[in-house]
């Protein structure tokens, strides 16, 4: 098991980062965030891992954790299917989303693989981290996502599927569902624009199944739900919690979880990188419930579980939580644990939300390297702002840190970036700061 803390000082070419959206630590991807809340009181995240820009998920899960949503934890391999510490006698497949689920002085860990066969099975732990071991298939359930709720009597239930979700009574070993009680089309695609990605809490009497919406763009882009009065339905269709467009140029999906977290709830979603359907990174909002239960929608930030963003402190270009154009969130060539705005074109833009400029900020300093160069001008709440400076970037530059003077800058804004030039790519962003 290797252990790191993602804000106690983690320096990435001389930048200390804030564990903020994204809350995957640069160069890691992990996608499809379940989210559970342990005895020990501590935040776990179980999710995929991509590894290769343009292919889904890999043969690994890792685990992140955290006491305060700020400062994370990474534990890697905490389950595999490959050959070195294979967790997994029978495949070798690449594992998709998983969920787990804690009973009895276990972690019951829920994988997927990747098609045909047994697809779906489960492997435990004493720790909540792994290594987890002994896996085996769960028979009568085929499919991808595996999600677990447990309700107030004690019964717990499995979910899976894609298109159209099953669900089932698990037993009492956690291992083996009632397979004589499946019940098929608890949310589907054509009455819940339901695609995959189930997750199950219970709340004031309030089931919600939460999963990948795919009623925008034709794209599983959003975190939606539906509600019931039965942990098994029948569901109604309650709209949507988040939307993952614009983070990234090819955003196709999205996939999370609702979890309490010391009185306040969050979704737990992902966000793509490298302008491609895979690299995605978890993050974290918080959210409300109405008094009817319904869940209002909220937007992607940068801050997260956090505070606006310190514009003193050095924030990572890629903590934007909206790309307009070609510009894309990559990792810096040769580099494997910074990342970068990279490929950006004239009339790109990126914006940061939010950003706590005090009393005030009168200069803006930001680490460049240059293609064709360009300019690089501020604005705040709208991306149709008013400049509040620029900075010129000159052509064929190596990594160099710019500055311009900025004016009425002072309190909480949304910052955009916009990115002007000629043909061609002009420049990536590693970080910036104010003064």
């Amino acid at each position: 098991m290797y252990k790191i803390s993602v804000l106690f000082f983690l320096f990435i070419s001389g930048l200390l980062l804030q564990a903020q959206n994204p809350i995957s630590p640069p160069g890691v991807y992990i996608a499809d965030p379940s989210a559970r809340v342990w005895p020990d009181g501590k935040m776990y995240i179980y999710g995929s891992a991509d590894e290769v820009p343009g292919t889904y998920c890999s043969k690994h899960y890792h685990v992140l954790a955290s006491s305060d949503l700020l400062d994370w934890q990474l534990y890697e391999n905490s389950f595999n299917t490959t050959s070195e510490g294979d967790h997994l006698s029978y495949s070798n497949k690449t594992l998709y989303a998983p969920d787990c689920m804690y009973r009895n002085g276990f972690y019951y860990l829920y994988y997927c693989l990747d098609g045909g066969g047994d697809d779906e099975g489960v492997a435990t732990s004493k720790s909540p981290v792994g290594p987890f071991k002994n896996g085996q298939a769960i028979k009568g359930a085929k499919g991808i996502d595996p999600t677990v709720f447990v309700d107030d009597d004690g019964q717990a239930y499995y979910y899976w599927g894609q298109f159209s979700a099953k669900g089932a009574k698990l037993n009492s070993d956690m291992l083996t569902i009632d397979q004589s009680g499946i019940v098929n089309g608890l949310v589907t695609e054509k009455e819940h624009f339901f695609h995959e990605g189930g997750y199950v809490i219970k709340r004031k009497g309030i089931y919600y199944f939460v999963y990948a919406h795919i009623g925008r763009q034709d794209r599983a882009t959003c975190i939606g739900y539906a509600t019931s009065r039965s942990p098994l339905g029948p569901f109604k269709y309650g709209g949507v919690i988040i939307d993952n467009a614009g983070s990234d140029p090819e955003a196709w999906n999205n996939h999370g979880s609702l979890v309490e977290f010391k009185g306040q709830w969050y979704v737990l979603y992902h966000r793509p990188t490298h302008a491609g359907v895979s690299m995605r990174k978890a993050c974290i909002e918080p959210i409300t419930f109405l008094p009817d239960g319904s869940i209002p929608e909220v937007q992607m930030t940068s801050q997260g579980a956090g505070k606006p963003l310190d514009a003193f402190s050095p924030t990572g270009a890629e903590r934007a939580c909206l790309l307009w154009g070609n510009v894309r969130i990559r990792l810096i060539e040769g580099q494997t644990d910074n990342e970068e705005l990279a490929c950006i074109r004239n009339g790109d833009r990126a914006a940061w939300k939010y950003i706590d400029y005090g009393a005030n900020a009168s200069r803006f300093k930001v680490r460049v390297r240059s293609q064709a160069g360009g300019k690089i001008d501020i604005a705040g709440d709208k991306p149709w702002s008013p400049s509040f400076g620029t900075v010129n970037v000159p052509a064929n530059s190596e990594w160099t840190t710019l500055t311009c003077d900025v004016r009425n800058l002072k309190g909480v804004h949304t910052l955009w970036l916009r990115f002007y030039g000629g043909e061609g790519n002009l420049f990536d962003i590693d970080w910036f700061v104010f003064e």
